[in-house]
């Protein structure tokens, strides 16, 4: 985990540089995006363990390096909330998966102002928060045993479009879905699974 950390600050650092010293058209971009997340899970072995998609939102460093004229290569590195919620009788349940992802992705142009991304995904789990709530009344706990039983990183994959206002402000709209389980055996509370998440936001360049 460390080892992949290091090499993706290396490569945006390395490209922020590239960016500094040209000025051309096929100079590295830096760049921040934010928006929100649409995120639930995919069971793997209870059907009965019924969820429902929560909010969240992300937020990250961008950076796009030009391969040729409709390809570039296109790392980040974001901070995003994933997890779901149930709903019963007593009131609402939810949990707060706390992730940074590091995307590796492919940048494809695919018409005016408009391109295709997609390619792999590391992600590694912060922290996992819970939450329930009844009627007026909210508790909520930043569960620290729980992710001693989850995987603390996992792979997974990408796919998404963008679509360019200007050459500072472009929409983003992507699908991320975890190829590992969160961990091997589960539980009543916490059953295997695999994580998902819609992101809608906006990228700004420099």
């Amino acid at each position: 985990m460390k080892k992949i950390l290091i090499i993706a600050i290396g490569v945006f650092t390395a490209g922020a540089v590239n960016a500094q010293t040209s000025s051309n058209s096929d100079a590295v971009k830096f760049g921040i995006k934010a928006g929100g997340n649409y995120s639930n899970i995919i069971k793997t072995n209870d059907d009965n363990f019924k969820t429902e998609y929560k909010p969240g939102f992300h937020a990250g460093l961008t950076m796009e390096i030009p391969i040729v004229s409709s390809l570039a290569f296109a790392p980040e590195i974001v901070y995003s909330q994933k997890g779901y919620k149930r709903t019963g009788t007593l009131g609402e349940y939810s949990v707060t998966t706390n992730f940074i992802d590091i995307p590796i992705l492919a940048k494809i142009k695919a018409g005016n102002n408009f391109n295709v991304v997609v390619g792999p995904q590391v992600s590694f789990l912060a922290s996992t928060t819970e939450k329930f709530t009844s009627g007026e009344q909210s508790f909520q706990n930043t569960v620290k045993e729980q992710n001693d039983n989850l995987k603390k990183s996992l792979v997974g994959g990408v796919v998404g479009f963008g679509y360019d206002f200007s050459q500072i402000i472009s929409l983003n709209g992507r699908y991320a879905l975890d190829l590992q389980k969160n961990n091997e055996n589960g539980t009543s509370e916490t059953p295997v699974y695999k994580n998902q998440v819609f992101q809608l936001g906006l990228g700004f360049k420099f």
